[in-house]
């Protein structure tokens, strides 16, 4: 084997086993991702949404959040939903391209 061959033969394990890093570091972020709302998402904001909407889900959810006194159970058990969907969709090699674009920004 020549002194060319050896240091490419080397040189692509080398980048196998980054790749493999990056997918246990992207698959370690989805397992750990957790979605948050940010902005003006207060209970009045919320029901004047609601207000606006005759069906009876809306109703039936303007009436849960009257019961429950706002909307910090809606906020956790909706997060709690969503992060679970999007842990299921995104896959590693999505996180790996954005971990790589970041890098490259």
């Amino acid at each position: 084997m020549s002194l060319i061959n050896f240091i490419r033969a080397v040189w692509l394990r080398l980048i196998i086993f980054m790749e493999d890093i990056l997918n246990e570091l992207a698959q370690y972020l989805i397992e750990n991702i957790i979605l948050d709302f940010e902005g003006d998402v207060t209970t009045d904001t919320v029901r004047a949404f609601l207000r606006k909407d005759d069906s009876p889900q809306a109703r039936a959810l303007l009436q849960r959040i009257i019961e429950e006194q706002g909307i910090d159970e809606l906020l956790l058990a909706l997060a709690d939903c969503l992060t679970a969907e999007l842990a299921q969709k995104l896959t590693p090699s999505d996180v790996t391209e954005h971990l790589i674009s970041y890098s490259e920004a």
